[in-house]
């Protein structure tokens, strides 16, 4: 083996102040629709509030990043305030309670990102891809145009974030399509150099619809990942989610490029019809494969130079003791 054999993972904890989300995406199980108090500003209906979040995290002990993943309301609207109130509301009490936050809440405002920024190590926001097929996916989504987006990873470079960001594969790109948008992302990467991962995500349906990823699909998504090592700057960490990978097949993901499995939780509330592989499984299972599964913080290690002071002295004596613990 040629490369690095340790493959990093996120022990995390998800927290959901919110499904209301005025994007009506073509493939999402995760979203409600917001009820009109909510877009008027009054209340958050299924808001997440302190103690329940400190109870998750309580229960939780091992998750150091707190995944703060929400639904959207819109720019502008009144309710927004409230919406974004609980995000860094949430992110104060994960750092009070020793965890790292990230959060994943669509696009912000260059006032929303900085201040997050300020809280949160790493932010995330998926591109999802270029071409046709996403934009009839989409086309109820406002917030997932493709400007939009490129906005984001922009705004966030700008700002001298960590950011992670990524494709949502299968939903009927083509090749060419998937190979543009991972050039888009390395333009990016060397303008700005804050992209810390891409997460190569295969779209799976929920529910009773859901099914195993087909062979020749695997075989597809094997030469995406190895283009996308390829095509993206070295430095930048490719992300396969297990629970929605053939866990026969998990090393030959690797072997293509995969040097990162993401934040895991004890259960995936954006895809809940494919449980979450146990990691004391998943490292025994790689290490019979000569790989190494290692935990990490929500910021990877050579972006922790760019955070705050308070951040960055958080982050680096959490990353001493991982670094301790072996």
């Amino acid at each position: 083996m040629s490369r690095d054999p340790v493959i990093t993972w996120s022990p995390s904890v998800t927290l959901v102040p919110t499904r209301a989300c005025f994007n009506a995406c073509g493939y999402c199980s995760f979203r409600r629709p917001p009820a009109p108090g909510e877009l008027a500003g009054g209340w958050l209906g299924d808001g997440l509030e302190d103690g329940a979040a400190q109870a998750l995290m309580a229960a939780r002990p091992e998750a150091l990043e707190v995944l703060l993943l929400t639904g959207e309301l819109p720019p502008g609207s009144s309710g927004r305030p409230l919406w974004f109130g609980r995000l860094r509301r949430l992110s104060e009490l994960a750092l009070a309670a020793g965890r790292l936050p990230h959060t994943n809440a669509g696009p912000l405002s260059l006032r929303e990102m900085a201040c997050l920024g300020r809280f949160n190590p790493s932010l995330g926001l998926m591109l999802e891809g270029l071409g046709p097929a996403y934009d009839a996916l989409h086309r109820q989504a406002p917030s997932k145009q493709l400007a939009v987006r490129l906005a984001q990873l922009e705004q966030a470079g700008r700002l001298g974030i960590p950011f992670t960001t990524g494709l949502l594969l299968g939903v009927g790109e083509s090749a060419a399509q998937r190979r543009d948008a991972l050039e888009l992302i390395a333009l990016f990467q060397q303008r700005w150099g804050h992209i810390q991962e891409v997460i190569l995500q295969p779209w799976r349906p929920d529910g009773a619809a859901a099914a195993p990823l087909a062979p020749a699909t695997v075989n597809e998504l094997l030469t995406t990942i190895a283009e996308a090592r390829w095509i993206l700057p070295p430095e930048v960490h490719l992300q396969l989610p297990p629970n929605l990978w053939p866990a026969d097949r998990l090393v030959e993901a690797l072997e293509a490029g995969i040097d990162d499995l993401g934040g895991i939780d004890t259960g995936d509330v954006i895809n809940p019809a494919y449980p979450q592989t146990s990691t004391v499984h998943l490292s025994g299972w790689l290490e019979r494969h000569g790989w190494h599964l290692r935990p990490r913080l929500c910021v990877h290690r050579r972006w922790i130079p760019w955070l705050s002071p308070p951040l960055r002295h958080r982050a680096e004596t959490m990353a001493q003791q991982l670094k301790a613990a072996g």
